[in-house]
């Protein structure tokens, strides 16, 4: 039986992210996989510290984060996975910096400073990447977001072997607009989107999960 680890770099656990993140775990199960969801907010841990125990030659943490926190263990479990998803809100154009700080842990271990930036990750798996973002597509491409977010996609598909992305946009942050300085957004819009679209884009995360894991 197959396992998914899904990563929700979301400080909220019932929001827009994790709702797809749970709809990517669906469409795994509905094929026989085991699921699980981490919530990085609730670790308690640090970005890379720059230790270099990973690259010290015959050194007994080459290869490996040395670094002992909540995200230990974390890493342990993903090198048995079959299959990982990662969730991440944009903020400032960017993922949070929860994700980052994982994503630093979690690639830089493998990443070797050889002539071709190879990896030591033997644990080839199909990934995914879910974005989840305020701004409507026309902003996401005027603001570069592919851009930027693609250069953490070329990390995770240098490691993992592939990497694959789901942007869902224009999303509804707010259950009631009307308590929140926001009159950059429009409150009619916003629900008749997440009425309308999001259950595609639900729809989408579903069968992602299933090829995940298929």
């Amino acid at each position: 039986m197959k396992s998914i680890i899904a990563i929700n770099g979301s400080p909220r656990k019932n929001a827009n992210t994790a709702e797809l993140l749970k709809s990517v775990l669906e469409g795994a199960a509905s094929v026989g996989a085991e699921t699980e969801t981490i919530n990085l907010y609730d670790l308690n841990f640090k970005g890379c510290v720059s230790c270099f125990s990973c690259k010290l030659k015959g050194g007994k943490s080459y290869g490996k984060c040395a670094y002992k926190d909540d995200l230990t263990p974390i890493l342990e479990k993903i090198e048995k996975a079959d299959a990982l998803v990662f969730g991440s809100p944009i903020y400032f154009g960017n993922i949070t910096g929860e994700m980052r700080s994982f994503m630093e842990r979690l690639l830089f271990q493998y990443f070797v400073y050889d002539g071709n930036y190879s990896s030591l990750n033997k644990n080839k798996i199909p990934t995914a990447f879910i974005y989840t973002m305020g701004v409507p597509e026309k902003g996401m491409n005027e603001f570069g977001y592919p851009a930027t977010l693609g250069v953490m996609e070329n990390c995770i598909s240098r490691t993992f072997g592939s990497c694959e992305t789901l942007y869902v946009v224009d999303t509804k942050q707010f259950d009631d607009y009307s308590k929140y300085v926001c009159e950059a957004f429009d409150p009619v819009h916003k629900a008749k989107r997440k009425e309308e679209e999001f259950p595609k884009d639900l729809q989408k995360a579903f069968e992602l999960g299933k090829k995940l894991a298929g």
